[in-house]
């Protein structure tokens, strides 16, 4: 039924809708960028509570994704992406409605509930695409996470500078149930399942465990990186997820199946997702920063929020137009390559990016070279992970693969805001940044760079893919079966 409605509807109209959404969901991340400065006023809240706006959905994505995944693997994939949008559409009228925090708050994890919809889609495409059409589909609705987060940065500030900032909910809630009547009406459901019993002591261990280790990570530049909160929190996640591991390796059905997760191409795949994902956020948040500062500091060039969304926009559709050019490297040369590729020219951009800061157009190109990389890179690591999964792991896995991306964009965030804010100079009576530290986020992002080229270097060489081959687990070996010891 499901191969019959997929040649009915067509593999370009499943791609459109899963590509369509992934680009909504990645919008949540620079919904609000604009209208940060002002959150604390407009909620009537001081500004470290206010940030919990920010912090919410960070949270909500990173503990949703792997749980989104298996629910996915165990009930229907269209199921889990419908329920997303459905959370999307509902926390984006819920701030729309709102003039106060807790609402605020409130509606930003529903939107953050709505990221299992990239990797739960990217799965969609296996299960339902011919093989053909795989690896281009895959590249395509990778580049999604980019490509959202880069346009909607331009077209957050426009309407905040035009418009009242609620709006920028009302078109979120739009943007939403529009994907959700196309998955609807056009999406088959997979016939492809994973038995057993949901792990809900697994899904809570989890997501207590993140946490724990993401809310210091995103709030520990507020409360102190040595006070007792900050340390102790990282401590109880280090302990709940151990605890969690034992678990989840002793029971038959488990939310994430951990002998998979460690099998070379799966877990150094992985492990590059997170200095990737911290690369990519360390753009999205010096080069903003770097176009705006003001041209007293000798070196900030004076540009509006508008103005620095619409040249850093540029970077997402470079991601979106190399996403054919990554399908074909992967179908030429392997995931591994194509990964290895991507990571190198992401070091070269920061490593450009240094000397290249006195002029718009620097930044811009700056911006669209490290695109080009993170594209490129964030294509190839979906193929590496179902190349080494079971057909019934697919969502799960990518739900693993996002969730470490996340770890890394999260972890970007509180390293290069330190180093920002411990790198500064006196303009008038305000501390603002200085040249130097911007430079330092940049040598700090090659780094990352190279240590992902040395993860991705540990991916076991695969089998070399013939043009239009799947994107299954042809170089996977016999998965074991979940439960046997």
């Amino acid at each position: 039924m499901s191969a019959s409605s997929t040649r009915r509807r067509g593999p370009g109209a499943v791609t459109a809708v899963i590509a369509l959404s992934g680009v909504v969901v990645s919008l949540m991340q620079t919904l609000v960028v604009p209208v940060i400065p002002q959150l604390p006023r407009l909620l009537h809240a001081e500004p470290s509570d206010a940030s919990w706006v920010i912090t919410a959905t960070l949270l909500a994505a990173a503990v949703v994704t792997p749980i989104s995944g298996r629910l996915g693997d165990m009930y229907g994939k269209r199921r889990i992406l419908i329920a997303s949008l459905l959370a999307l559409v509902a926390g984006s009228v819920v701030c729309a409605l709102s003039d106060s925090l807790l609402p605020a708050i409130t509606g930003r994890v529903l939107q953050g509930l709505a990221t299992g919809v990239v990797p739960v889609g990217i799965s969609i495409l296996r299960d339902e695409l011919p093989a053909a059409r795989v690896g281009g589909a895959v590249s395509l609705v990778s580049a999604t996470l980019g490509v959202g987060g880069a346009v909607g940065l331009p077209v957050s500030a426009a309407i905040v500078q035009f418009a009242h900032w609620h709006v920028l909910f009302w078109l979120s809630a739009g943007l939403g149930l529009a994907c959700l009547v196309l998955v609807i009406a056009l999406l088959p459901e997979s016939p492809h399942r994973a038995p057993g019993r949901f792990d809900t002591p697994g899904a809570i261990g989890l997501a207590a465990g993140l946490v724990c280790l993401l809310l210091p990570v995103t709030k520990g530049g507020d409360w102190g990186w040595t006070s007792g909160s900050t340390i102790g929190l990282f401590a109880g996640g280090a302990v709940i997820l151990a605890l969690w591991a034992a678990y989840e390796m002793r029971i038959s059905r488990p939310l994430v199946d951990l002998r998979v997760t460690v099998r070379r191409p799966v877990l150094f795949t992985n492990l590059a997702s997170v200095l990737v994902g911290f690369a990519m956020y360390a753009m999205s948040l010096t080069l903003p920063q770097l176009l705006q500062s003001p041209e007293a500091t000798g070196y900030g060039l004076g540009q509006s929020t508008l103005a620095a969304g619409l040249a850093l926009a540029p970077g997402g559709l470079v991601m979106m137009a190399l996403s054919p050019v990554s399908a074909r490297l992967t179908a030429r040369h392997g995931a591994r390559t194509t990964l290895l590729i991507g990571v190198g020219v992401i070091g070269v951009g920061y490593g450009a990016g240094v000397l290249l800061m006195s002029q718009v157009w620097q930044i811009v190109l700056t911006s669209m070279v490290v695109s080009a990389g993170v594209g490129v890179a964030y294509a190839a690591m979906p193929a590496l992970i179902m190349g080494a999964v079971p057909v019934t792991e697919t969502a799960s896995a990518n739900g693993v693969n996002a969730l470490m991306r996340s770890i890394g964009t999260s972890t970007s965030s509180a390293v290069m805001a330190a180093i920002l804010a411990n790198t500064t100079m006196r303009l008038g009576p305000a501390e603002v940044p200085a040249a130097d530290g911007f430079r330092m986020t940049y040598v700090v992002a090659v780094l990352a760079a190279a240590v992902g080229l040395l993860l991705t270097l540990a991916v076991p060489r695969p089998h070399r893919p013939t043009a239009g081959q799947d994107t299954g687990p042809v170089t996977a070996q016999p998965a074991t079966p979940t439960g046997q010891h």
